[in-house]
């Protein structure tokens, strides 16, 4: 069998490191890895697995000039991921900019495109979360941060680019992730999962505090979130490559809401620990653009043919917290 060569950029990052990981233990595939490291420890998402080039984002359109008849396909999970991040010309450089020109280059030389999209782009989720890819559809919606709107920019540019006529890449795949959580995630700091912030104080027998809820609809502690374990999103971009012939916009969630008082308590149970929650005020500035409810459609993924089982919250935090953050090696 000949080997594939992929490129996953932001290969070192919380997702792309666990689809590196993956397609480094099938033994079939040449990874590059194309990121930054940075000065702390996020390097140690790659330690244990065998890829073949990392190369710095300055350099990628270099090397794809260089090198890129080698490849089969990109992944591309790079990004600037915070929520919180307020220069919007620094978001759009590196989310909307670069994805849409690499976008194009997979196009004009006939390889495989999967890219990040988020859930982010359904903002308040009042148009629904339906991964309906056509532009009428998208342009429904309305992102609430600079984040989510660099990310539905791409979702809205290869719909439009698509119902004109211009050429495609060979397979393309937009993956709405819904809240990942999971191995690898520690040197996101304030963009961490929940279930990675609030493991200290649960491991340390103190009370895990949520929000209050300020909808009558929702208890305190209530407000529901579609968390899904970062191996699924993994096995569904493998999916992909096995499936070249797939290509669409997917939601890459379960399909079912849970409570962050469900992700608390699992926590506790995974540790095997009495469980302690408090719920404490809402910021003000908070209460008027919380989101008290996501979930994931899935029909289209399930149509498409994907139809491995999704990790349900509780095994998913058992095998985060057992086999990962309560290790002294917590990485995959």
């Amino acid at each position: 069998m000949l080997m594939q060569t992929i490129l996953i950029t932001g290969g070192g990052g919380f997702i792309g490191s666990n689809i590196a990981a993956a397609l480094c233990a099938r033994g079939t595939h040449r990874i590059i890895i194309c990121d930054t490291m940075g000065l702390g420890d996020k390097w140690r998402n790659l330690r244990k697995h065998s890829v073949h080039e990392v190369i710095p984002p300055g350099n990628l359109f270099y090397w794809l000039e260089m090198y890129g008849t080698s490849l089969d396909a990109i992944i591309h999970m790079g990004a600037i991921s915070s929520t919180m991040e307020t220069n919007v010309d620094l978001v759009l450089e590196n989310n909307q900019t670069t994805t849409t020109l690499l976008y194009r280059w997979c196009a004009e030389n006939s390889k495989r495109f999967i890219y990040a999209s988020s859930a982010a782009t359904y903002g308040d989720g009042t148009a629904g979360f339906d991964d309906d890819a056509s532009p009428t559809a998208l342009n429904k919606l309305h992102p609430l941060n600079p984040y989510g709107w660099s990310k539905h920019l791409v979702d809205r540019y290869i719909a439009n680019a698509l119902q004109t006529g211009e050429r495609a890449p060979t397979q393309w795949a937009g993956l709405k992730f819904f809240n990942v959580y999971g191995p690898n995630e520690y040197h996101k700091e304030d963009m961490r999962s929940v279930a990675c912030v609030k493991f200290p104080d649960a491991k340390a027998h103190k009370a895990v505090r949520l929000f209050k809820s300020y909808r009558k609809e929702y208890p305190d502690g209530g407000q529901k979130r579609d968390f899904i374990y970062v191996k699924d999103c993994t096995a569904i971009v493998l999916w992909l490559l096995d499936n070249p012939k797939v290509s669409g916009l997917f939601n890459v969630g379960t399909g079912h809401a849970r409570s962050f008082d469900d992700l608390a308590r699992a926590l506790f149970t995974a540790l095997n620990t009495p469980v302690k929650i408090e719920y404490f005020d809402m910021p003000e500035a908070l209460r008027d653009k919380y989101q008290y409810f996501t979930e994931a459609r899935v029909e289209r993924l399930r149509k498409a043919g994907y139809s491995q089982p999704f990790t349900s919250l509780e095994d998913g935090i058992r095998d985060y917290v057992q086999n990962y953050l309560t290790k002294e090696d917590p990485y995959l």
